[in-house]
């Protein structure tokens, strides 16, 4: 069995930097056209001129006859000014902003400490159209971690929503029922990403047989009901839902240690782990619009228009892959046979 899709793009990705980026960027370059490059390194990218040479960096690194396009996202301060935001999207190769509240996930120290603190920014942001991507979960340790989501768009995101009527949002990486409803239900200027992982698994995957610290990601995986909430949203159709794998590579020893990292690495297999979404429940007719046109719609860029072929193929993930010097990454369902291979 084949299926041929306009090739699809990521919209939400972490390719590291240095040596790191070397390894895992050719993964991503070979699944997709474009990716939005998260900008979370130490230092953060908060800067147009920063970004510029990240945006080499990552070119550098792709195979040669790839065709691969980094597109760069600024790291929202409680200081970035106006000024930024206005070379930010005169650059012409920075197509979104960023936002982690402080504390909440890997390198978001240097985040949003209150959402209120970056009203020059946000304003500058509405007037020009240019996209604010926001990780939404508090960071309050009062609040349970299967609530965090949920407890964001209540208390963040309705009222920053409601202060700025035409900024336009993508809620990264959603992962609940609550999501789901707001986003579908919400006006056609709010978006939401979708991860591989998230519609594959529920949160008993973290501890299947003991603790599985590759499955450990965030936003935290939840219940089953939320995982088929997601599916429901993503194979629907609705075009405010779309592909972003979140791909997010650690070193092996920082994953595997006594306080491991978020998060979970796809990118060797993005769009076959999409694929077994999407056969799960009878909607590979929809994988197209979600992983290919969604996207480029909501960002108003063009869509792509080379095809790729995905075959019904076994072939087994390898058990790890070099990252960096002298490190390994162990990627998501490694050492187990996947069902669906792109040729």
């Amino acid at each position: 069995m084949r299926i041929e899709i306009i090739c699809p793009d990521d919209w939400h990705l972490h390719p590291r930097d240095g040596e790191a980026l070397k390894s895992v960027l050719p993964h991503s370059a070979r699944q997709f056209a474009r990716a939005m490059v998260m900008p979370n390194l130490k230092p953060p990218v908060t800067t147009t001129d920063a970004a510029a040479a990240y945006r080499e960096r990552i070119l550098a690194a792709v195979p040669l006859g790839v065709a691969f396009e980094p597109l760069m996202t600024l790291y929202l301060t409680d200081e970035t000014p106006r000024d930024e935001i206005r070379r930010a999207h005169e650059s012409g190769f920075v197509h979104a902003v960023k936002l982690y509240p402080a504390g909440v996930t890997t390198h978001s120290d240097a985040g949003v400490t209150a959402i209120d603190r970056c009203e020059p920014a946000l304003s500058e942001m509405e007037k020009l159209g240019m996209p604010l991507l926001i990780h939404g979960e508090v960071n309050d340790p009062a609040v349970d971690v299967f609530d965090r989501e949920s407890v964001f768009i209540e208390t963040v995101l309705q009222p920053l929503l409601a202060r700025h009527p035409e900024l336009r949002v993508v809620l990264e990486h959603i992962t609940t029922k609550e999501a789901v409803d707001f986003i579908a239900s919400s006006r056609e200027s709010l978006a939401a990403t979708i991860t591989a992982h998230h519609l594959l698994y529920n949160r008993n995957a973290i501890f299947a047989g003991g603790l599985r610290p590759h499955r450990y990601c965030l936003p935290v995986l939840k219940r089953e009901t939320h995982r088929v909430a997601l599916l429901d949203a993503a194979a629907s159709g609705n075009p405010k839902f779309m592909l972003g794998t979140d791909s997010a590579p650690h070193a092996r020893r920082m994953k595997e240690a006594d306080c491991g990292c978020a998060g979970c690495y796809t990118a060797h297999a993005a769009i076959e782990f999409y694929a077994e979404a999407f056969e799960s429940v009878g909607a590979l007719d929809r994988l197209e619009a979600f992983s290919s046109f969604s996207g480029p719609d909501f960002y108003r860029l063009p869509r792509n228009t080379e095809k790729i072929v995905l075959e019904k193929n076994d072939w087994t993930v390898p058990q790890t892959f070099s990252f960096g010097e002298n490190e390994l990454l162990v990627p998501l369902r490694a050492g187990e046979v996947l069902h669906w291979k792109r040729i």
